[in-house]
């Protein structure tokens, strides 16, 4: 399974597929998809620019998803903290649960 992470401005992240290498396989399937004629389109450029967003867009939904539940594990650090609980099982029940809120495939 490859893990996709893009760079959101967050000085941590790191980016693991280029830029460049998304926007080659954009327009790689933007060209399939006309000569498949599984869509027609008299703009091919438009078509390569939408199908590049939506691939961003997906592939950086983990990192916006674990950006939540970080969020949301600050508003209770307080209680985990006298409470003893464990942060990285919580991150990780908080995150399924989002997962599923969100109906996402990671």
């Amino acid at each position: 399974m490859l893990h996709y992470s893009f760079h959101t401005g967050h000085p941590t992240r790191t980016m693991l597929l280029s830029k460049e290498y998304v926007g080659y396989l954009a327009r790689e399937v933007a060209k399939k998809l006309i000569a498949g004629e599984f869509i027609e389109t008299k703009a091919a450029a438009a078509v390569t620019t939408r199908v590049h967003s939506a691939m961003l867009d997906e592939m950086s939904l983990e990192d916006r998803i674990n950006d939540e539940v970080r969020v949301i594990l600050e508003a209770y650090s307080e209680e985990m903290r006298k409470s003893g609980a464990n942060y990285q099982e919580m991150f990780r029940k908080v995150k399924s649960e989002l997962v599923r809120k969100y109906k996402a495939v990671l």
